[in-house]
This record gives C-alpha cells, sequence and structure tokens, in this order.
C-alpha cells in the first residue's frame, strides 16, 4: 500500500499540472419531445471521464471540468428512450436534448473490449448488457448467477454460492472477469471456485461474446464479464441507497448501505454489505445440505475531477464462507447427512450423521467448507495529452482460498492457496480526426501463488504477462469498421517441491519418505491476436455486423503442472509444463433491427480452437483405468489417472433476441430469446467427443406490464410473468463418469445417470414492482420475483450436483436445483445533496 501511494504522489506530480487550463464545459436543456415539458432528473453521462450531470427543476444540466477532445454523450431518463450522440468538447459547448417517451432503453454505451465508449449498435463485437433495471428486477445469489439467463450466457454451478461463467460453451480459464476496471485475479482453474465479487457493487453487466484476446491478452479467448460498478456522483449531489433483501426458499438475507458524493471535483463513496443464506430447498431433496454461505463485503473510493482528467483510488474486500454440498445420504430415509468426528466415537473417526431441522437451516457452514477472501486496491487515471488521453489503470489483488474437508480437524485447511497479484494498463487514445480513432498500449499481470494447505495439487508458481496492443475504428458514412493487432508472452516458473509421501507434508529432498511431488520448470508462452470487422447500416435502425477474430490462452496451472488428486472429484491430475497455449479463429455474422415497435438481432458464430487443452484418463498397460496408489498412506491415492493432453475443438451456434414494444401500447411489452451452442473435440472418440459443459438450447420469453404512472403514489410500476424451456441435453462427455469415480459396480445408478441424456426442465416465473413517490421525492422501490413459480423439480445440466450420490428411497440420482423462491427487495434511496426536501 507505501508503493501505492508513493506512485500516487510521483504520478500526480509529473503528469498533473498545477496550471490553469481553459474550462471546458458542456450544458443545455432535456425536454420531453412531445410536451415540451421540462424533464428534471434526467442523466447524462460521459462515460470515458467518469463524469456527467442531472438536469435540474428546469430541464437544464452543466457538466465542468471535461477535458479537451471528443465523447460519447449518453441521455436517459426512466420511461423515455435513451440518446446517445458523439461531441466535440472545446470551450463552451450547449446542446439541448427531445426524449421520446418508451418503456426500453432502445439504445446502449458499451466499454468492454473497446479503445473508447461506443453506441453497442456501432460495434461487430457481439455484447449484451444488463443494466441495473434487469439486476433490480430479477433475483440471484451471485454475482454470475445474475447473468445466467442472458443470450449465450451460462454458468456451471456449485450449489446457491458458487457459479462460474460459461460463454457459448466455454468457461474456465477461458473466460476472463473484469471488476471495478481490472482483471480479476485468483484460482479460476479449479472446479469449485466462483468468482470473488460482491453482486451488490454490481451497477450494470457487460458480457462480451468471443475473443476477447486484442484487449485483454489471455484467458480471455472466450469472451469477457465486465461488472461495472456505479459512476461518480454528478457535483453537487450527496446520495446513497439502502438495499434489503429477502428470499423465501433458503432465507437469504442481503442488508447494504452505500453512500456517495461529489464537491467541487472531489467524488467518493462507501458500502458495505452482508449477504447469508441457509441450504435452500427442493422438491425431491428437501434441504440441500451444507449449500449455506455467507459474504461479508465493504468498498471504497475517492477521485479527483479537473480539466486535465481524473484520477481515483477504489479499494474492496471480499469475504465469504460458504458450505460444499457432497450429496451424502442416509440410506434408509434418503435424507442428505453431514460429516461429523466425536472423540469418544469410532476412535474420532469421520462419521455421518442425519442432521437436526435447526442444523438444516443454519446460516454457518459444516464441513466440508471453503473461506475465500478478496482484497484489491485499483488506481484509475485518465489525462488530458492535446484532444487525445493517456489512460492508465493498476491494481493489487491478494487472495486467500481455503477449503477444510476433514471433520477430525475442522479449523485446519486442508486446501490453502494465497496469492498476490498485480496489473497493469497504459494506453494512450488519440484524438478523432474525422471518423478515425487509433489507441494503442500495453498491458498484463504479475501473479504469485503459494499453496500452503495439507492436500497439494498444483506447485507454487508464479508468472508474468505483458502484451502489446493497437485498436483502430474509422467511420465511414455508415459503415463503422474497427481492428487491431496484438502481441502477447507469459514466463510461467513452477517451483521444486518435495513431500512426505505418508503426511504431505513439506520434506527436505533426503528426508525419510521424500516424496518429489512438483518439479521445478519454466515455461515460456507467447501468442497474437487480431481482430477485425464492421458494421453497416442499412436503413436506420436496421444493421448488419460481421467480424473475424483471432483469440489465444496460455495454459493455467494444474494443466502445467498438477500432480495430485483432485479434491472434488476423485482422479489424480498430471499436468504437462511442454503444453502449447491454445489459439482460436471465431467468425461472427449478425441481423439486426432496432425500432421503437421492436428490437431484433441475431448473431450467428463458429469458433475453431487449435491445440484445445483438456484432461484425458490414462490407461494402464493391462488395459482398464490407470491407477494411482502413491499418496495410500494419506487417504489420497487409488484414483484413476487423468492427464493433460491437447487437440482440436469447434464450437458453433447463435443467439436470438426479439423484442416487441410497441409506441402505441406502451403498456405492453415481449422479449424473448434462443441461444444455442454446439461442437466438441474434432477426431475424438465417443467418450471424449463432447466437452463436459456445454449448454443445451434454451428459450426465455417475458411478458411485461409497465405501468408509468398507476396512482399518484405508485409510478413506473410494472407486472411481470416469463418462462425458461431448457432443452434436454443429449450430446454427454461419457468421461464424465470416470472423472467422477462412477462406475458400474459400486455406483450403477450414478454411472448410468452421467451416460445418458439430462433432462429438459421448463420453469415459469413472476415478477412485480414499482417506485414509492411522496411530494415529488421516491420514498422507495419495491421488487417482488417468484422463480420456479410452480415448485417444478428439475436437475439442470451445468450443475455439478447431477451426478451426486443416488437417493435410494427413491432411486433418483444427484443434488437436485432450487424450488420455489421469492425475494422481497426494498431500495430505500438517501439525498443528502443541499436543497433536497
Amino acid at each position: 500500500m507505501k508503493a501505492i501511494s508513493i506512485l500516487f504522489v510521483l504520478f500526480s506530480f509529473l503528469f498533473f499540472p498545477s496550471t490553469s487550463k481553459a474550462q471546458n464545459q458542456l450544458s443545455g436543456n432535456v425536454r420531453d419531445s412531445h410536451s415540451n415539458a421540462a424533464l428534471p432528473g434526467a442523466v447524462i453521462t460521459i462515460a470515458d471521464i467518469k463524469t456527467g450531470a442531472v438536469s435540474d427543476s428546469s430541464g437544464n444540466y452543466r457538466i465542468k471540468n471535461i477535458p479537451e477532445g471528443t465523447y460519447l454523450v449518453k441521455i436517459y431518463f426512466t420511461g423515455y428512450a435513451t440518446q446517445l450522440e458523439t461531441i466535440t468538447v472545446k470551450g463552451m459547448v450547449q446542446k439541448n436534448y427531445s426524449l421520446i417517451s418508451s418503456p426500453t432503453e432502445l439504445k446502449n454505451v458499451i466499454v468492454t473490449g473497446v479503445s473508447a465508449a461506443t453506441d453497442q449498435q456501432k460495434t461487430p463485437i457481439s455484447v449484451d448488457v444488463m443494466s441495473n433495471k434487469d439486476i433490480n428486477e430479477n433475483t440471484s445469489t451471485n454475482v454470475i448467477d445474475a447473468i445466467a439467463k442472458q443470450p449465450g450466457v451460462s454458468a456451471m454451478t456449485d450449489g446457491q454460492s458458487i457459479s462460474k461463467p460459461v460463454i457459448r460453451g466455454l468457461g474456465y480459464n477461458r473466460v476472463l472477469t473484469v471488476n471495478d476496471g481490472v482483471e480479476q485475479v485468483d484460482q479460476a482453474w479449479f472446479d469449485e471456485f466462483g468468482i470473488e465479487a460482491d453482486p451488490d457493487a454490481v451497477n450494470s453487466y457487460e458480457i462480451l461474446k468471443g475473443p476477447a484476446s486484442l484487449a485483454y491478452g489471455s484467458d480471455a479467448i472466450a469472451g469477457v464479464v465486465n461488472l461495472i460498478p456505479e459512476a461518480p456522483l454528478p457535483e453537487g449531489q450527496t446520495k446513497g441507497d439502502m438495499l434489503l433483501n429477502y428470499q423465501t426458499n433458503n432465507g437469504l438475507i442481503n442488508n447494504m448501505l452505500h453512500i456517495a458524493g461529489t464537491k467541487n471535483g472531489i467524488s467518493w463513496s462507501a458500502r458495505v454489505d452482508n449477504i447469508m443464506a441457509h441450504s435452500y430447498q427442493d422438491p425431491y431433496d428437501g434441504y440441500a445440505l451444507n449449500s449455506q454461505f455467507s459474504d461479508f463485503n465493504a468498498d471504497g473510493t475517492v477521485g479527483l475531477h479537473r480539466s486535465w482528467g481524473y484520477t481515483q483510488i477504489h479499494a474492496s474486500y471480499f469475504d465469504m464462507a460458504t458450505g460444499i454440498v457432497d450429496g451424502t445420504r442416509d440410506s434408509a430415509t434418503g435424507i442428505m447427512e453431514r460429516q461429523v468426528a466425536y472423540p469418544d466415537l469410532n476412535g474420532g473417526a469421520p462419521s455421518y450423521e442425519i442432521p437436526t431441522h435447526q442444523e438444516e437451516m443454519s446460516y454457518t457452514p459444516f464441513v466440508i467448507n471453503q473461506r475465500i477472501r478478496h482484497e484489491k486496491f485499483v488506481w484509475d487515471n485518465s489525462l488530458a495529452v492535446g484532444e487525445g488521453r493517456i489512460k492508465a489503470i493498476f491494481s493489487y489483488q491478494k487472495n486467500q482460498r481455503q477449503e477444510t474437508n476433514d471433520p477430525t480437524i475442522p479449523n485446519t485447511p486442508d486446501i490453502y492457496y494465497l496469492s498476490n497479484a498485480a496489473t497493469y494498463d497504459v494506453r494512450y487514445i488519440s484524438p478523432q480526426i474525422g471518423g478515425f480513432n487509433i489507441s494503442g498500449g500495453v498491458n498484463g499481470v504479475y501473479q504469485s501463488s503459494q499453496s500452503l494447505g495439507t492436500l497439494l495439487l498444483i506447485p507454487n508458481y508464479n508468472f508474468f504477462q505483458i502484451g502489446a496492443f493497437a485498436i483502430a475504428t474509422e467511420k465511414i458514412g455508415s459503415l463503422n469498421l474497427s481492428g487491431g493487432i496484438r502481441y502477447d508472452t507469459r514466463t510461467f516458473n513452477g517451483l521444486d517441491h518435495w513431500v512426505d509421501s505418508t503426511t504431505q507434508a513439506p520434506a527436505a529432498p533426503d528426508a525419510p519418505n521424500a516424496f518429489h511431488e512438483f518439479q521445478g520448470f519454466t515455461s515460456k508462452f507467447s501468442g497474437m491476436s487480431f481482430s477485425f470487422g464492421g458494421t453497416y447500416d442499412l436503413s436506420k435502425g436496421i444493421y448488419v455486423k460481421a467480424n473475424i477474430a483471432r483469440g489465444w490462452r496460455a495454459p493455467n496451472v494444474a494443466e502445467c503442472a498438477a500432480n495430485g488428486v483432485h479434491d472434488g472429484t476423485v482422479v489424480y491430475e498430471i499436468g504437462d509444463p511442454t503444453l502449447k497455449p491454445e489459439t482460436s479463429l471465431e467468425e461472427d455474422l449478425a441481423f439486426g433491427i432496432n425500432s421503437k415497435d421492436i428490437g431484433f438481432e441475431i448473431d450467428l458464430f463458429n469458433n475453431s480452437i487449435n491445440d484445445f487443452i483438456y484432461a484425458q484418463g490414462l490407461q494402464s498397460v493391462l488395459g482398464g483405468d490407470s491407477i494411482n496408489n502413491s499418496l495410500n498412506a494419506a487417504g489420497l491415492g487409488a484414483a484413476p489417472v487423468y492427464k493433460y493432453t491437447q487437440g482440436k475443438a469447434n464450437l458453433y451456434g447463435g443467439e436470438l433476441v426479439f423484442n416487441v414494444h410497441p409506441e402505441s401500447m406502451s403498456w405492453v411489452e415481449l422479449n424473448t430469446t434462443l441461444s444455442m451452442v454446439y461442437g466438441g473435440l474434432v477426431g475424438a472418440p465417443d467418450s471424449l467427443k463432447y466437452l463436459p459443459f456445454v449448454p443445451p438450447t434454451r428459450i426465455t420469453a417475458d411478458l411485461k406490464f409497465p405501468i408509468k404512472k398507476l396512482c399518484k403514489t405508485i409510478q413506473n410500476a410494472y407486472l411481470k410473468v416469463g418462462m425458461l424451456d431448457c432443452f434436454q441435453q443429449s450430446n454427454i462427455y461419457r468421461q464424465y463418469a470416470i472423472y467422477n469415480g462412477l462406475n458400474t459396480a459400486l455406483t450403477p445408478f450414478e454411472y448410468a445417470a452421467s451416460t445418458s441424456a439430462t433432462k429438459g426442465y421448463t420453469l415459469i416465473n413472476a415478477g412485480l414492482g414499482g417506485d414509492i413517490f411522496s411530494k415529488g421525492h421516491t420514498l422507495c422501490s419495491i421488487y417482488i420475483t417468484c422463480t420456479n413459480l410452480f415448485n417444478t423439480a428439475y436437475m439442470d445440466y451445468m450443475s455439478r450436483f447431477k451426478y451426486y450420490p443416488v437417493n435410494y428411497t427413491t432411486d433418483r440420482v444427484g443434488v437436485f436445483n432450487m424450488g420455489r423462491n421469492v425475494s422481497l427487495k426494498l431500495l430505500v434511496p438517501l439525498d443528502f445533496s443541499s436543497g433536497h426536501k
């Protein structure tokens, strides 16, 4: 932290001029296009420089301290269609706006994978946006669960607290998460490791689908999930909000308090929240024992905005304790049991017992459990250089992940990974010359990780990655072109490590029972990425898009260096430091319509991946599975052996979005999506042909009735009913059975389930809400959502629980997904601005 403070001071003195510059300002008026009435409360934002304004009671607005340049300005107001306009600010600029009444926004600004804020319709890459309004009107239990029904997006789940994003059939280290403007650096390679981010701190999501290596380097070969925080408040405002959320199925309680302000160009914000839930319930299993979790989160930001640009420091802390469901059941009743160990029973050895009802509703996780902490400091800067600017953002991140799975030592983590990491991104964004703009720079990451637990799968390691890139855009009439090129290098060092083969404790090479578990090595990876595409407006509101992109991904630590039992499965994994980086080539084609009555877009893609990395079961010299017994004495051996290898993969499919919102019938709208992805390994045998977590075809449909003013007290109300139809998945990864210790002799039910199609299901959801007004001000917003309205019992293909132990009382395999859940959400705005009554 001291080093960051020194850098902050040096950066300020070197780059931030103390002399005054000519003041640049954008001001004007916002009105209703039909009545010409002033629209107080309209929001005008400039995303690139984190600034904006809110119109006053006369509809007037003013944004000061704008660095000279060309920016995309967004103007939006609840109940009106959003407007976007590119404006050059030099001196005093006045712009007035007339907004058209509409229940939908119609236009979005994106910042993911582009050199500057861009109209979503004008970029050739496929990007979906989930707004703050959408977040509030839906319910979720973690930060990725919130976007799992977006077109082309799904989530691999390990209960209600752990979700990993999957984009167009690819996940793990192939999807990069950006949080607070920087890459999230953690342990994304493990099955049971989710995303360590506070859902209450996310103001909106952007999901880039397809290779994003051009902007982000390795680990973005499948796409990017960008968790975008709220923007700084306009000058002179001090506001906040308080969130109260309760869910009936799992007893989830979410309390959040947030406050922020801006005065004299100094912006600040602070937030604290706590989320906790007991085990969720489903119609077949009752309580999914040990799926309970609790989160504590806090973050704060302080920034300085001047005519030369801005500088901003952000700090956050994430702390989650979560249980891990293992699905063990009482054979007579089918009730899930929990692990226990009593000194006076069975010699203190682990055993299982049926929980009490109080334990089933406990908010405190049992063994097996995880404790995850993520600390982050971000320094974000934008400095005007003529009409261009330099953007520089740096972060330090500390990640601690502990897993306890032995009830005889419940306070000792068997798995403990400690990671320290730093990220950097420095780029120059040129002024716009006609329709041309270019940016270039370098970014990358350094990570150092230690394995401090008693169960070791990977060695201690460190790596450093740096990439240089250039991105350009050109507007020629109705044609918008964009493209770029990038080159990356990553140096990966796996450290030498000896352990005692009977205890797994670190040992000297010449110690008795010494086992050379990890041999030191250095691997160097490099890759070139590019992207080129364009959008063309066939007419107003009708457009086509096309893009071709090459991505790359360096092997992760497990793929390079694993040598041990993978806890959470029952296999012995072996990495290979000589693996090559994955490279992909994806073609995207889209056609869309964006009008006052309908929104339509169809996106098609084909993604070919060379040197695709996957784990393959090894065969013994006598036939059958190769078995490793080297760690039997520690109770960790006798496991099928899998080794990481490479091949060619191909995935193809698309998404369709069709929204109807007639201008003449503003009281109704229909929003539908279709997501499809197919593919797998090329030339592989049937047991390996399909990848393990490629989602089945999915349709969503929501019929919504927005009511702008129900009465004087209730405004911006809505009522909606929705349907989610998930098709049967018949393309099964048949080695999943071996990978999870299933066989025809000992686990015949589970083995049969793992080689059969996963059934489809249909869920019905409903919701209503609105703003409560008094004396012209919003007192609160209420959102009531019911998911799985008819309490349907279903097993989602993306759940890791689907092949858990059989319930012998019903012969059903696995732990089912959550049943009916009603979410009650109350959002109370707080306004401390001068003159507010």
